[in-house]
């Protein structure tokens, strides 16, 4: 399952990724916005995959209690 220090870099990731993309756009920085919208699809991704992991282990749990 996917414990609290993954969880909270996967949100990190981002929200650091959010904000390189609103300043890549104020800047006129395309490259900036699009590092942005990459780290920020990255981390909902992996954020996605904590979830699943953590429906797993409470399936696995209810199993085995």
């Amino acid at each position: 399952m996917a414990d609290f220090i993954d969880k909270a870099k996967h949100k990190a990731e981002e929200l650091v990724g959010e904000a390189k993309e609103k300043i890549g756009h104020k800047t006129d920085n395309d490259d900036l916005a699009a590092e942005g919208a990459k780290d920020q699809a990255t981390g909902k991704t992996k954020q996605v995959g904590d979830d699943v992991s953590d429906a797993a282990g409470n399936i696995k749990d209810k199993f085995t209690n």
